[in-house]
């Protein structure tokens, strides 16, 4: 029996709020997407995973290519009202907080233990940004062997050229490509 998980990618206010360090373009337009798709996860009581990127503050366990830009803009410190899940898709008891340092989810975390202590063997992933964490992140659980989804109009990037590219690439390695809508018939089946 399949059983599915949503993972919210770093929703988080220093990459989705206007004036943040490092505002993903596209990431406003999917606050509403994520959100519906959190409320039909809910719904359907399947776990839900909340990933987000958290920094020390001195940076030291920043990717050395962003070490620069940390030492001038820090984003995602620990602590800081930065870091934070966005209000809208506020965290409920009972759903996992992943913390991680690079882009994959599943790297140097114990995502990949939790989802398979939960029996998950199917993932949706929706957040920010495509080429970069989200597509990360669907790599690794493709060579997890988890059963990938990408929720599509509930991921974004800073342009939607980038976006779609990505989307294309990750569904010719066999990502499913679903849409909000097609959801609750998908889990409920």
């Amino acid at each position: 029996m399949s059983r599915a998980a949503l993972l919210i990618i770093d929703m988080q206010n220093d990459f989705v709020r206007e004036g943040s360090p490092l505002r993903v373009e596209g990431a406003a337009t999917i606050t509403g997407p994520v959100r519906s798709s959190l409320d039909i996860f809910r719904r359907c009581h399947l776990p839900v995973f909340h990933v987000l990127r958290v920094h020390r503050k001195d940076g030291a366990d920043v990717e050395i290519f962003r070490r620069d830009l940390f030492q001038k803009t820090p984003f995602a410190v620990e602590g800081t009202p930065g870091a934070r899940v966005i209000s809208e898709l506020k965290p409920s008891d009972g759903e996992y907080i992943i913390r991680k340092i690079r882009m994959s989810a599943f790297m140097q975390t114990d995502l990949d233990l939790i989802l398979r202590s939960q029996s998950v063997d199917s993932v949706y992933v929706a957040g920010i940004q495509t080429p970069n964490c989200i597509r990360t992140t669907v790599f690794d659980a493709m060579a997890l062997n988890y059963r990938t989804f990408l929720i599509e109009d509930a991921v974004a990037a800073k342009n939607d050229e980038i976006h779609r590219a990505n989307c294309r690439d990750m569904a010719a390695i066999g990502v499913g490509m679903v849409r909000v809508a097609e959801l609750e018939k998908m889990l409920r089946v």
